[in-house]
Formats: C-alpha cells, structure tokens, sequence
C-alpha cells in the first residue's frame, strides 16, 4: 500500500503558492493502490480531501485529515474508427501536456484549452472550457473509485451533468470519489472551434488554421493576459460568469448599456464578471498581499507571502462590492477549503 506521510506541507500542491499543511498525505500511483488503502482501517477515521494540481483550490488554512493525491500515468490509444479516436489517460498526467500531445497525433478538440493548469483527474470536475470550448465536450467516459464502498465507477459523458464550469464531481459525488482517468473521444477530421472574438482576431496573424496554429495563438494570448501560476501565485477565474434571467438583464443595461453579457438559448443572459468586478474598482487593485490582476480582474493573485484566509477575505471585498452596484450575486469557481 502507498505509503501515508504525516505533517506535510503543500506548497507545492496548490497554484496559489499558499503555506498550508495536512496532517497526512497519501499519493497513489495505481489503482490497487487506492483500493489497498480503501480497505484498510486508516481510510474512514480522517476527513479525507481529493487534491491533483491544485490548480483550483485554496487552502484558508492547514487541511486537519487526509489528502488523497491521485498520480497514476499513461496515455493509450483505447479505440478509433475514421472519424475519431478514443484516447484513455490517468489522472495524474499534466492538462497540458495531453493537449500537446493530442496536437502532435493530429488529434483536435482540445487545442482551444491549451496552456489550462491542472490534472486530468481534475478536468471532468470542474468542466474546464476556455475560448468557446468544455472539456465535457470531447470527454467519452470517466473512470473513479467511490471512497464509500470502494468500488470502481464508470460514467459516460451524458451521466457526469457537464454544466457551465461544473458536473456531477461537484454536486452529487463531491469528495466522494477518486478520479483514475478520463477517456476522450477526439477528431481525426478537423472541425476548428475559432468562433470565439478574441482567438478569431489572434488567428488574424497566422497565414492558415491547423491545430498547431491554434494551440500557439491561445498560448499566445494566455501569455499576454494572463498571470503564470508558476511565477505569480493564482488559481485563474476565481468567479463565474454570472447567469441572470433576461428581465434582469435588460433592466441592468438601462443604466449601464455597455454591460457585457451573451444570450442563452434558454433565455437567460450569462454577463462577464470581468466586466461587473472592473467597474466596481477592483481591476488591477492591491488589497495588503493580495489583489486582482492587472490585466484580467477576475483572477486574484498572491504578490507574495499572502494567506489563503486573506485571499478569501480579498474575494469577499469583491463579492460585496459586485452585489453592492449591481445587485449581483458572484458565485466563487475556486474550492475554498
């Protein structure tokens, strides 16, 4: 069985570059693994806690129980016919260095996600989508073990609720299972995804399409926009877009008519909380040893020794100050622990 490691530290184990400790940590490579641990008499005597890269997670302080840490590896070819190829990766492989490698075999759908932090493990959770795109929509199966009974889980695309940034993995099956790899189905006859204004614009500056060309410009456009978690702690968009009913929406604009927001097909409005938090102040603000970025205010970042408790605290300012002047609810991405 994997061996469980007390008092440890992770730093290293959160995007946010926060001091935080757990009383014990257990990193598995395999599935047995897991299971071994499942079994034994340490599994349901801690509160137990789920972590990959920690790409969107913030600790407010030390985690008193146990973190389960899945590393399993691989990448295989697991079907394919002329269309599509089904490719089964472990949780534990890096977000984007599957991205590259799926660039690399010619295989699209998640170029557009390029340069995303995190695990694989990690993607189904949350439904990470960036530049017009969801993971939820390239994704075939998901494989887990339930901590409950320690029996193995398989959910195909449709069961795993994939909604905007959420999914069954943070509702029903929140912590309670462990994510061992993700199968996805992706094309091998392109349909680029380039509808969306910015990267539009970006591929302007490119003589053609191709997967390649896409993943650079995304990357390119991260880069410039876009604080890197390895130098400036951060955990990207810590709010979601808020989703309001159109009336809503429509009474908002009389007083601010420039207010950004995209129609659903369901009537509701999704609005830019880049836009709700900028016009509240906060873009580019410093509160202590935090703040927002100063190019993308959704997204607040540690300028160095910052506490998880005052990241919170920073993210509770810009909540107040939202609801405040526009009466709008902003709902956290990241999970505060």
């Amino acid at each position: 069985m994997s061996q469980i490691i007390k008092n440890f530290p992770l730093l290293r184990y959160n995007t946010f570059q926060v001091e935080a400790n757990t009383c014990f940590f257990i990193e598995f490579k395999d599935i047995a693994g897991i299971q071994a641990f499942l079994n034994s008499g340490d599994a349901g005597i801690f509160p137990r806690f789920v972590l990959g890269g920690g790409s969107n997670v913030l600790f407010t302080k030390d985690f008193e129980g146990i973190i389960l840490h899945p590393a399993l590896k691989g990448i295989e070819k697991a079907g394919e016919n002329s269309e599509t190829v089904r490719v089964r990766v472990g949780a534990g492989e890096t977000w984007d260095d599957f991205v590259e490698y799926c660039v690399a075999h010619d295989w699209g759908g998640v170029e557009n996600l390029s340069l995303i932090p995190g695990s694989i493990g990690a993607c189904p959770v949350q439904n990470i989508g960036a530049y017009g795109a969801e993971v939820g929509d390239v994704i075939d199966t998901v494989e887990a073990i339930v901590l409950e009974n320690n029996k193995k889980l398989l959910l195909k695309a449709k069961e795993c609720r994939f909604a905007y940034r959420d999914s069954i993995f943070k509702k029903e099956l929140h912590n309670r299972t462990i994510i061992t790899h993700v199968t996805f189905r992706l094309d091998k006859l392109h349909r680029f995804n380039t509808s969306y204004p910015e990267l539009e614009k970006e591929l302007d500056n490119y003589p053609e399409t191709t997967l390649r060309i896409i993943r650079e410009a995304v990357i390119a456009i991260r880069s410039r926009k876009l604080p890197n978690p390895a130098v400036t702690g951060n955990a990207g968009s810590f709010f979601k877009n808020p989703v309001i009913e159109r009336e809503q929406a429509l009474r908002l604009r009389r007083f601010f008519p420039d207010m950004r927001g995209f129609d659903a097909p369901d009537g509701s409005v999704k609005l830019s909380a880049a836009w709700l938090i900028e016009h509240c102040g906060w873009k580019g603000r410093k509160t202590g040893r935090t703040g927002t970025h100063k190019q993308q205010p959704l997204i607040i970042v540690n300028h160095g020794g910052a506490t998880g408790e005052e990241i919170f605290q920073c993210a509770k300012k810009i909540q107040k100050a939202v609801m405040n002047h526009f009466a709008i609810k902003l709902e956290m991405e990241v999970n505060v622990i």
